[in-house]
C-alpha cells in the first residue's frame, strides 16, 4: 500500500494590512496580523517517480496546472534544496475550496501545504528559517502559511512575530465571484505609508481585540475598490447584517468578512448573505486562536 500524506490549507486572513514602506527593489513591505480560518483546501500526495498535480473542488476550473502554478513551484522549491535527485516525485491531488485570487492566500497556503507534505513524504527538510527565500522566491504569505499560528507579518513577510492569546473569532467570509490581481492593487495605490500597529494583548477577549482593530484598517482596500467596484458592495452587504461587529477586505481583496460576538450570529449572517446574493461564495467559520 502506498504512503499518503495529507495537509490542510486553511485560508489566511489579514484582521489589519498597513503598508510601512517600500523597498528599492520594488517589494512593499507590510505590517499584517494574520490569523486562519478553519475552512480552506486539501492536498493528498502518495509516492511516485515524476511529478504530477491533479485538482479537484469547486474552484478547480480556476486553477491553471502549468509551471506557474504554486504547488509545483513549491515542490520543485522543496526538490532544488534536495539536490534533485534523479527519480524522486509525487502524485499530488488538491482540493480547491477556497476563491483564487481572493485575498484568502490560498496558492500561498497551497505551496506551505506541498512543503510540508513533500517533506514528510521524501523526507526532506522543512527549511523554516529560509524565510526569506520563501517570500522572494514562492510569495509573500507563504513564511506564515508554513508557520500556521496567529502571528504579526512585517518585512516583504519575512519577519514573523508571534502573538500569544489570540481568542478565535466568528466570522463570516464573502467574495462577490471575482478574483482581483495582486500586483495591479498594489500598483493603484498612493504612495502613503505607515508606521506599525501596536496590537496591544488580545487577553484571550474576542470584543477587546475587534476593538483594538477598529483602529487599524486595510491599506490595500481603496485601490482594490477602484478595481473591483463589487468589494465596496460586499463590505455594505456585511455591515447591514445583525450584530456584525467588524467588516473589513482581506489582503488584497476580493474576499471581505464580518467578525460577530457568537458562532450563531455568525451562521445566521451567512444565511442571510446567501439569501440575498446568491451567486456570492458566504462562509461562516472560525478564525482559529491560540488563547
Amino acid at each position: 500500500m502506498k504512503n499518503t500524506f495529507k495537509q490542510f490549507a486553511p485560508a489566511k486572513i489579514n484582521l489589519y494590512l498597513h503598508i510601512t514602506g517600500r523597498r528599492d527593489n520594488g517589494y512593499h513591505e507590510l505590517d499584517s496580523l494574520v490569523v486562519f480560518a478553519e475552512i480552506g483546501d486539501m492536498l493528498r500526495v502518495e509516492p511516485s517517480s515524476t511529478l504530477s498535480l491533479e485538482v479537484t473542488g469547486p474552484f478547480a476550473r480556476d486553477i491553471s496546472v502549468d509551471h506557474d502554478n504554486l504547488v509545483l513551484r513549491a515542490a520543485k522549491w522543496l526538490l532544488d534544496k534536495l539536490g534533485n535527485p534523479v527519480g524522486l516525485g509525487a502524485a499530488m491531488h488538491l482540493e480547491k475550496n477556497l476563491p483564487v485570487s481572493s485575498g484568502l492566500g490560498g496558492g500561498s497556503a497551497d505551496a506551505a501545504a506541498t512543503i510540508k507534505t513533500l517533506a514528510c513524504l521524501w523526507g526532506g527538510p522543512l527549511a523554516q528559517t529560509d524565510t526569506s527565500s520563501l517570500a522572494l522566491g514562492l510569495g509573500a504569505d507563504v513564511p506564515v502559511c508554513m508557520a500556521g499560528v496567529p502571528a504579526v507579518m512585517r518585512g516583504i513577510g519575512e519577519v514573523l512575530l508571534p502573538i500569544d492569546k489570540v481568542p478565535a473569532l466568528s466570522a463570516v467570509l464573502v467574495n462577490p465571484g471575482i478574483s482581483v490581481s495582486t500586483p495591479a492593487v498594489f500598483k493603484e495605490r498612493d504612495n502613503v505609508f505607515s508606521g506599525f500597529f501596536n496590537i496591544g494583548d488580545p487577553a484571550g477577549d474576542a470584543i477587546a481585540l475587534i476593538s483594538a482593530l477598529r483602529k487599524s484598517r486595510n491599506h490595500l482596500t481603496k485601490s482594490a475598490m477602484l478595481l473591483a467596484p463589487e468589494i465596496s458592495a460586499t463590505l455594505s452587504a456585511i455591515s447591514a447584517t445583525s450584530d456584525c461587529l467588524l467588516v473589513r477586505m482581506s489582503g488584497s481583496g476580493a474576499t471581505c468578512f464580518g467578525l460577530y460576538g457568537s458562532n450563531e450570529a455568525a451562521a445566521c449572517a451567512a444565511r442571510e448573505l446567501r439569501a440575498n446574493r446568491p451567486d456570492w461564495w458566504v462562509e461562516s467559520t472560525v478564525f482559529q486562536g491560540n488563547a
